[in-house]
């Protein structure tokens, strides 16, 4: 009787183990930032996951440029068709810390990032939609955008290296918050 109870649970805790999806994930457009990225996706429904990414930049580059962040992002995500397939709409949450100095953007995007050095942090959230499609057994590829609202509390530096704090600011952001190409296995 033990044995047959033994095997019973076996049976019950495998079906559920399988049943489970884990994904771990790599966003290769924040790897372009030099940025090491990981993300962890759950299957939490029939046609919902939870998705979490992080990222982490610690890097100082030539001529004491740098684009020194940590970002969080977690994100609901309702799939249309189901779970890891297909569409997606989700609702994200961002937070994080960063320190650019520097920085020479592309079109003479904010240039006076290019000569100072700004310090700070944000929060916000936003939504989002995107797409996965199924590569095997244990892998996918994803495309997603979302927009959303920052809210950057920062304190801005008259050089890139030193200098004093010539003032603190708040700035509210809105536009796009996510944007990711990711590879994706599947753990479970």
């Amino acid at each position: 009787m033990k044995k047959e109870i033994f095997i019973l649970i076996l049976l019950i805790f495998s079906a559920t183990i399988h049943a489970q999806k884990v994904a771990v994930k790599n966003n290769l457009l924040y790897d372009a930032t030099l940025t090491p990225n990981l993300g962890m996706e759950f299957d939490v429904g029939k046609k919902s996951t939870l998705d979490v990414n992080v990222g982490y930049n610690p890097f100082n580059f030539s001529n004491n440029k740098k684009f020194k962040h940590w970002l969080a992002q977690p994100e609901y995500r309702y799939w249309t068709c189901e779970s890891f397939n297909g569409m997606f709409f989700g609702l994200h949450a961002h937070g994080g810390q960063f320190n650019i100095a520097g920085l020479k953007l592309p079109f003479g995007i904010l240039p006076k990032w290019e000569n100072r050095r700004f310090e700070g942090y944000f929060y916000g959230g936003g939504v989002s939609f995107g797409y996965q499609w199924i590569l095997s057994n244990r892998w996918n590829i994803e495309a997603s955008l979302g927009v959303g609202y920052a809210r950057i509390h920062y304190d801005e530096y008259e050089c890139i290296e030193c200098g004093p704090k010539s003032g603190s600011d708040v700035y509210n952001y809105f536009g796009p918050t996510k944007l990711t190409l990711s590879f994706i296995y599947f753990i479970f």
